[in-house]
């Protein structure tokens, strides 16, 4: 199954790296969702929270962020924020 690879990014440095199977973000017009095969896109983030779904499975990993962009170009995602923070109760690190 073909997967994404995904980098999260905050000012203070990489808070994530790895292969994911879905990222969602909070985008400018509503939350957008990234499986492998997605068209190239540039979006602005709002203030929300990104999620990840590992390629191999296991726990959904999610992050709180203030707003920042996203870029998708040939099932490679960037995610660029100015801070992130693990979402209570689930693994972000």
């Amino acid at each position: 199954m073909a997967q994404l690879e995904v980098d999260l990014v905050a000012a203070d440095g990489k808070v994530w790296s790895g292969a994911a199977r879905l990222v969602s973000a909070p985008a400018a017009d509503g939350d957008i969702g990234i499986l492998a095969g997605h068209t190239p896109i540039l979006s602005v983030l709002r203030p929300g929270s990104v999620r990840v779904e590992p390629a191999g499975g296991g726990a959904t990993l999610s992050w709180r962020v203030d707003g920042g962009f996203l870029s998708v170009d040939d099932d490679q995602v960037t995610v660029v924020v100015d801070a992130a923070t693990a979402d209570p109760g689930r693994a972000g690190h």
